[in-house]
């Protein structure tokens, strides 16, 4: 079926910024809707930002006006640029693809902030 391989998590400071990819492969890469998903500590996952194939974008309110989600050209690859990063965005990030009526899930990546 494929699968999906994000990178770009770490640690960084309150106000820094860090910029995270996923790259899909297999039968799930393509024109999909494809984002973003994140799980802090004793929370249930929460979406973060999708982008629809022919590029509408979406995002929570809690990131929109400090996060842009894009994808390549190929629509293999979807990018989430996260600036003015706070402790609050601590938490494992998770790419999506939306595929046959169903998300498609990575391994996710660890993004902590703090001090």
């Amino acid at each position: 079926q494929g699968q999906l391989v994000e990178s770009g998590g770490g640690l960084v400071q309150p106000g820094g910024s860090l910029r995270l990819s996923c790259t899909a492969s297999g039968r799930i890469s393509g024109v999909n809707t494809m984002g973003w998903h994140r799980q802090a500590p004793d929370n249930e996952r929460e979406f973060v930002a999708g982008i629809v194939p022919g590029g509408t974008t979406r995002y929570a309110d809690s990131v929109k006006d400090r996060f842009h989600i894009s994808r390549d050209r190929s629509m293999t690859t979807v990018y989430l640029q996260m600036d003015d990063l706070q402790p609050e965005d601590t938490a494992v990030y998770y790419c999506y693809t939306f595929y046959r009526g169903r998300n498609i899930w990575g391994q996710g990546t660890q993004v902590t902030v703090s001090s």
